[in-house]
Order: C-alpha cells, then sequence, then structure tokens
C-alpha cells in the first residue's frame, strides 16, 4: 500500500524547472562555441609552423567560454526551481 503511494506521488514531476533547463542549454551552447573556436589552426604541411594555434581567439577566448559553460550547468543544475514559489 505505501509502495503503490509513493509511486503516485512521484508520478509527473519533474527533478528540474524550466528556468534549469533553460540555464543547462546556454552553459550547453557556451561549451560547444568553445570547442568550436578552439578547433582549426593546423597546418596542411607538417614541415610549415602556423602561429595562429597561438592567438587570442584559441589560448584565452575559447577555453574561457568552455569553463564559463561548466560553471553555468553547475549553477542549472544546484538552482532551485520552487523558490521562488509560494507553494
Amino acid at each position: 500500500m505505501g509502495e503503490q503511494k509513493r509511486k503516485d506521488t512521484a508520478k509527473g514531476e519533474f527533478i528540474f524547472g524550466k528556468k534549469n533547463y533553460k540555464f543547462m542549454l546556454i552553459g550547453l551552447a557556451c561549451i560547444v562555441l568553445g570547442f568550436i573556436l578552439m578547433s582549426g589552426g593546423g597546418s596542411d604541411d607538417p614541415n610549415v609552423f602556423d602561429e595562429s594555434i597561438f592567438n587570442f581567439r584559441r589560448i584565452r577566448l575559447a577555453p574561457t567560454l568552455v569553463l564559463i559553460g561548466f560553471g553555468l550547468q553547475v549553477y542549472a543544475i544546484l538552482l532551485n526551481p520552487n523558490k521562488g514559489s509560494k507553494s
């Protein structure tokens, strides 16, 4: 009897709210954008060194975006979706 009641109360309730998923998608977009900015810069000829691998975009901007994205993911997981509601 107690197991049935527990199943009924747990039905239809999501762990995260709409706000959590919004922050998760923003964080995921930041991570993907960071990895896209980090990619490329290779040379077709292995005997030719390409200086573009050391530019600001690949060394500073892209890893910062990835870390911001991971921070947003942690924030989205820890965010309480029921904090503002009065029920």
